[in-house]
């Protein structure tokens, strides 16, 4: 290979053994590695930056002459040609102008500034082998950052297509103001949602030995119905064999019908709709929204999160179907296959689908107390963000779903009210008609109104009326009638359940003491606290001598301002 060519095309420079000619004939001999000149790059780079000399600004501009920095006479040595004075002196210092005409150098009036007109310009110095490489490195990091920035927008609005069905982008969602679109609401001020879930490890309902034939059908059936002014959140779980109006098949069960309108798997929308009208009719709720799942993102969510825990409160022993046993009242810590064994189960149960709802809506539980337990690296909020992509759908807008994950923030999810059917009083019972087993309403099939009450009372927005919480109350002065009085006061204010009676003998100095027996009517309690101005006591400071199966125990007393 030619020596005085490099590898990357660039002009070559100075060796430090010998100096590059200007040309080379093809009849000169390669110089030999032994001979140095005595003049080096670093002399000519010496010359190239001097300023000024000082001898000039002391000498008179009248009788200029050329002044040159005196450089080292290389000795010419054998078999090397003499180097001449032009080659040896690269260029003049810039206290100079060089005559074209006469070839003799010119003091300058002034001294010649940097970029100025001169006859002479300075030839551009090439840019160096390291510099072009780190342009390059440069120009190629810029690259793959506009690519990366375009491969992460093109993938987040193909994500974000998918779940929202085309109601928002990567920019909505990254670019969010402050002010939150409220979500739509019910006439009594409450948001419904349609959570529903089919079987699969995608939409496609593969389950790794090809698609089942019964992929489509909704497995589990809940209603999420929510106030977001005062955090109130209640779950509903709907058996897939509640029988249901007319399907396209023989069977009319609840969970054929988003298959009966999505055959083909594409009218997502169609098929989303038609349940939601038929959970609708029966339960007597206007929906805002719908949201469809698979098994796939029950896996996938729970094992990112590195698995949740669940406290079930029955035993479960479901082994031969779907492996999964668990005993009532232990935190059990479970992984993706673990949730989906567990949301499957109704063999071995109490209830058979009904303890199957109860269980699924533990498992959101956990995986809501996992979420705000855990800190998200950017690794699992894309695998999550990826797995709610392929296997989410819903009809929220971008801006829906951001006003949604802000209002988890002001949610007690502790008080989360899980509406049962069947518990502390049961609307459903199953039957057979022409030989097929059905859930059907206690009332009868097709009779669906004691439900619409009862979940009518469950979804208000007064936990007077879904608490439903019973109240002793007790007179501890001498005034007689004044537990009466007191009841007619509370029925008045809309409470009920309400019974009377006198204290044991004591004094009881205050005006109104309250007591919490069970926990667990926390909208209640708050409501009672606020009328009385007092702050309840637990079970655990109620007198001795007072026994009661109520919910609270007020005592009417007197303050010694009375007495």
């Amino acid at each position: 290979m030619d020596k005085n060519k490099s590898i990357d095309g660039l002009s070559p420079r100075l060796s430090k053994k010998a100096p590059a000619s200007k040309s080379k004939k093809p009849s000169q001999k390669p110089l030999p590695k032994k001979a140095a000149p005595r003049t080096t790059p670093k002399t000519v780079k010496k010359i190239t930056k001097t300023s000024t000399p000082k001898s000039v600004k002391k000498t008179p501009i009248s009788k200029p002459e050329p002044i040159l920095e005196p450089t080292p006479t290389p000795k010419p040595t054998s078999n090397l040609e003499p180097i001449s004075a032009a080659e040896d002196f690269l260029k003049p210092v810039q206290a100079f102008d060089f005559d074209a005409q006469t070839g003799e150098l010119k003091a300058t009036e002034k001294p010649i500034k940097k970029n100025s007109e001169s006859k002479v310009k300075p030839e551009k110095k090439p840019m160096s082998k390291k510099r072009k490489i780190i342009l390059w490195i440069v120009i190629i990091l810029l690259l793959l950052l506009i690519g990366a920035g375009i491969w992460l927008i093109l993938w987040g609005n193909d994500i974000i297509a998918k779940i929202t069905g085309g109601q928002g982008n990567v920019f909505d969602l990254i670019f969010q103001d402050e002010v939150y679109e409220p979500l739509k609401t019910d006439e009594n001020g409450r948001t419904n949602i349609l959570a529903f879930g089919t079987s699969g490890y995608n939409m496609e309902g593969e389950e790794g030995n090809g698609v089942h034939d019964g992929a489509q059908l909704t497995d589990s059936i809940m209603v999420i119905s929510l106030n977001q002014d005062t955090g109130d959140l209640a779950m509903l779980s709907l058996p897939r064999d509640l029988k249901a109006s007319p399907t396209c098949t023989a069977t009319g069960k609840i969970n054929e019908v988003y298959w009966c309108n999505n055959m083909s798997g594409d009218d997502e929308q169609a098929g989303a709709e038609a349940l939601v009208n038929e959970v609708g009719d029966i339960l007597d709720i206007d929906f805002q929204y719908y949201a469809h799942l698979n098994w796939g993102s029950l896996v996938s969510i729970v094992d990112t999160l590195g698995g949740i825990t669940v406290t079930l409160d029955e035993d479960i022993n479901d082994y031969y179907f779907t492996k999964a046993v668990f005993e009532a009242g232990v935190p059990y810590t479970i992984n993706g296959a673990e949730a989906l064994g567990l949301a499957r189960a109704r063999h071995g149960t109490t209830s058979g689908d009904f303890s199957r709802g109860a269980s699924q809506q533990k498992i959101l539980i956990g995986i809501k107390d996992k979420i705000f337990e855990k800190s998200l690296s950017i690794t699992d909020i894309i695998s999550l963000a990826n797995t709610l992509g392929d296997n989410l759908r819903t009809n929220f807008s971008i801006d829906e779903m951001k006003t949604l994950a802000h209002l988890t923030s002001d949610f007690d999810f502790d008080t989360i009210r899980q509406v049962s059917l069947i518990q502390p009083e049961s609307y459903m019972t199953t039957g057979t008609i022409n030989g097929i087993s059905y859930v059907l309403p206690i009332s009868g099939a097709g009779n669906y109104s004691r439900i619409k009450t009862y979940i009518a009372k469950m979804f208000s927005n007064d936990p007077r009326t879904y608490e439903d919480a019973s109240i002793l109350v007790l007179n501890g002065t001498e005034t007689v009638g004044l537990a009466s009085t007191e009841q007619a006061t509370l029925e008045e204010a809309g409470y009920s359940n309400i019974t009377v009676g006198d204290a044991p003998a004591g004094e009881y100095l205050e005006t109104y003491t309250l007591y919490d027996l069970t926990g667990t009517k926390p909208g209640t309690k708050k409501l009672l606290e606020e009328k009385y101005q007092t702050t309840a006591k637990p079970l655990e400071e109620l007198p001795a001598d007072i026994t009661s199966t109520s919910d609270f125990v007020l005592i009417l007393g007197s303050s010694e301002e009375e007495k």
